[in-house]
């Protein structure tokens, strides 16, 4: 199941990834069903706060009209940021399955661990490394990519 929405949150991804933005994309699911998708619109929107998973979580406290997402599970396709696991603290979401490690800011484990910061007030479950290969590809191709773009325009 998990490598079911995994999949979904790849094709959010890649929809970041054709609009130049870093391939991250993340789906929220609630009793099997999912209930909300986004990618990074970070350089689309000029919004640093414009991640995938702060968008999902939006999309899916409106439509349940509430803040609080006590019985969801977030698949997203690269470890959230400090910001965003903060963000998924506060969203009282159950648990987050991750894709890929994210070894610069990382917040589940690579770099810190909020999520097992036994102060705050809610304890997300989480679980790294699904569909991790793919996901890391994913990225690995962006950013060469992106490289190849930049090095055109400075070349001309």
């Amino acid at each position: 199941m998990e490598e079911k929405f995994m999949k979904e949150a790849l094709k959010e991804a890649k929809k970041a990834y054709d609009k130049l933005e870093v391939p991250v994309g993340a789906v929220i699911v609630k009793d099997g069903k999912i209930i909300a998708r986004a990618h990074n619109l970070k350089e689309t929107k000029f919004d640093t706060t414009r991640h995938a998973e702060i968008l999902a979580i939006q999309k899916a406290s409106k439509k349940l009209n509430s803040w609080r997402l006590l019985d969801c599970e977030m698949y997203v396709t690269l470890e959230p940021c400090s910001m965003c696991a903060g963000a998924l603290i506060n969203s009282r979401i159950k648990k987050v399955y991750i894709g890929a490690s994210d070894e610069k800011t990382g917040a589940v484990g690579s770099v810190l661990n909020l999520l097992d910061d036994y102060t705050f007030n809610h304890k997300v479950e989480y679980e790294k490394g699904i569909l991790q290969d793919e996901c890391e590809e994913l990225l690995k191709d962006f950013f060469k990519n992106l490289r190849k773009i930049k090095k055109s325009i400075l070349n001309t």
